[in-house]
């Protein structure tokens, strides 16, 4: 096997540089084109239209996390179903059990998470 050469890296080197010179010049170039006019309104915090009613410091309850983070196990679990489509002519009986305990399993997850409370958004 031979080592390869450093100018095979030549592309990579370059489109990383290009990216890099890109997100910069994108910023340096909005900085100076931005309109600067500055009135009460526009300095004031914005939440949907109304008007702040508390400190935006204060923590969010863990309870938003949880539900956040469920959705995205539950999201990415969901996602396997897809490739498994696609390839399920060539894997046959045996991806198709596979499957089957997949979801079996998944929706052991979805009972108990729902049972516990998790899904309670109150």
């Amino acid at each position: 096997m031979t080592d390869p050469q450093p100018i095979s890296y030549l592309p990579i080197f370059i489109f990383i540089v290009l990216s890099v010179l890109f997100g910069v010049g994108t910023l340096v170039i909005s900085y100076f084109v931005q309109p600067r006019i500055f009135n009460r309104s526009k300095l004031s915090t914005y939440e949907c239209g109304s008007e702040p009613v508390s400190d935006a410091r204060n923590p969010f309850p863990a309870r938003y996390y949880i539900i956040a983070m469920l959705f995205v196990i539950f999201d990415i679990e969901i996602i396997y179903l897809y490739p498994w489509a696609v390839v399920f002519n060539k894997i046959g009986l045996f991806g198709l059990v596979e499957m089957i305990i997949f979801i079996v399993l998944f929706l052991i997850a979805y009972v108990y998470v729902w049972k516990k409370g998790g899904l309670a958004w109150d």
